[in-house]
């Protein structure tokens, strides 16, 4: 009787692991919301992004957690401000502490790869801020962007690659696709492209003078824009597998950017990457997943944080009792058109300096290292500053920060000399070109008030209050 009931329940676990879509999460790196052909761009070719727009749910008003990387890749991971979980600004580390959705899939029987950027941690082997030891089995990641011939950490072995980055980036995906796909386990996969990050020498591939691509446009950023079309050619090859393999309709692919574009003509709202203004946070976003979603597009603002709490619902993993305080939503009511409104969320950039990773020069000297078998060259680069704990005085909000209250969007923006602030209606006004602050002052202090208390939210659980809930 105990084998027929042990048995039983092995035969529903493995129903429902194969009844659970693989999910493929791909990022772009500084890809601005306009730069897509389906977003209305005059002249940048994307057939295969604008075919997934055609077929899949298209996110209108969808924002990176921070206007520059790192901070938005550990907002993916962790459905966490970037300030909470120690990641502020690029090159900063995420706490080993915190929770990943990788690590989250893969108690719950996901087979896991991460392959491209990482900018989160280390690569080094055994590192428990390396992908490895965010909850990836396999990976093959850059320390921060690369471009051709790059040097990458495969599961913490080191090495060079010759081509294109974010080619070999999309080989590393379409390997793991293809060696695991008929496997018992459902795929989870984090595809980080280096592109289209400056220094923009790679270039689409199989194309005639791919390099002069461009060259009859009256712009400075022809580089920019090859590198869009290089992306573009990838997600057509990652689709293609997917329909080669039979896993389409069961698989939930989603493609969205790090932080807004580099062009402000053409970001999607006033300014650039590095600002919290529209055009430094809106960017491209879809989710195809035609098992469950026909073509549609989402009015309703959703933001990279969103994406923790809605693939644990899809994989029907419950929140925890002690689950630190989220600022990302599950987005399935809103993708069933059962709900368009969500609460308000917090922006906040500029209240720490970044740090310099330099992925070629650190990872080449890990090689030379360990080819020659000498100890690592960075051991403070394993654990950087996860292990500090700072005390943060609640008064002080430095920098720019927004609460997003759809239609309102409220800055408050806070300089060693002074304090302003300054209110857009974006449905009206998307490039936040018109204060109101004057004539809506009761909206203003009511929207304050809660930027504030979710600011001061963030700080205590920067300085660590949130793991001291859990080990209670």
């Amino acid at each position: 009787m105990k084998k027929l009931f042990t048995l039983s329940i092995c035969l529903i676990l493995e129903a429902f692991s194969t009844s659970r879509p693989n999910i493929i999460l791909v990022m772009s790196d500084d890809h601005g919301y306009g730069d897509c052909g389906f977003t209305g761009h005059p002249f940048v070719q994307t057939p295969h992004l604008d075919d997934m727009a055609k077929s899949g749910v298209v996110f209108n008003q969808f924002y990176a957690s921070a206007p520059v990387c790192s901070p938005t890749r550990a907002s993916v991971l962790t459905g966490r401000h970037p300030f909470r979980v120690n990641v502020p600004n690029h090159g900063h580390y995420l706490r080993p502490q915190e929770t990943t959705i990788a690590e989250k899939l893969k108690e719950t029987g996901y087979l896991t790869g991460h392959f491209g950027k990482w900018h989160i941690g280390s690569v080094q082997p055994n590192s428990p801020t390396s992908p490895g030891g965010a909850g990836f089995d396999e990976w093959l990641s850059g320390l921060n962007f690369f471009d051709n011939n790059p040097f990458l950490s495969r599961n913490g072995n080191f090495e060079q690659i010759e081509g294109s980055g974010t080619v070999i980036t999309m080989d590393a995906t379409l390997a793991f696709l293809e060696k695991y796909h008929q496997g018992p386990k459902p795929l989870f996969i984090v595809t980080w492209f280096p592109s289209p990050h400056a220094p923009h020498r790679e270039v689409p591939q199989d194309m005639p003078n791919a390099s002069n691509l461009y060259n009859d446009q009256r712009t400075g950023m022809k580089g920019y824009f090859r590198e869009i079309t290089l992306l573009d050619q990838q997600m057509g090859r990652l689709r293609k597998k997917l329909q080669e393999c039979n896993l389409t309709d069961n698989t939930l692919l989603f493609y969205c950017s790090d932080n807004g574009g580099l062009d402000p003509k053409t970001s999607g709202g006033r300014e650039r990457k590095g600002s919290i203004y529209e055009g430094g946070l809106r960017v491209p976003a879809i989710l195809e997943w035609p098992n469950r979603f026909s073509a549609k597009e989402v009015n309703t603002p959703c933001i990279t944080s969103d994406l923790y709490p809605t693939l644990l619902s899809i994989a029907g993993i419950e929140k925890e009792k002690d689950q630190p305080p989220l600022d990302g939503i599950n987005l399935m009511p809103i993708l069933y058109g059962k709900k368009n409104k969500r609460p308000p969320f917090g922006f906040w950039y500029g209240f720490r300096n970044g740090q310099s990773t330099w992925n070629d020069r650190i990872i080449k000297d890990l090689l030379d290292a360990q080819k020659n078998g000498n100890p690592t060259p960075y051991p403070e680069r394993i654990l950087k500053n996860v292990n500090e704990f700072e005390t943060f005085d609640p008064d002080n909000l430095l920098g720019h920060a927004a609460w997003n209250g759809w239609p309102w969007k409220l800055h408050r923006i806070q300089t060693k000399e002074e304090t302003y602030y300054e209110l857009y209606n974006l449905e009206k006004d998307p490039m936040e070109s018109q204060n109101l602050v004057v004539t809506q002052r009761k909206r203003v202090q009511s929207m304050t008030n809660a930027l504030e208390s979710w600011q001061k939210s963030v700080l205590q659980s920067w300085s660590g209050k949130d793991y001291e809930k859990s080990e209670k």
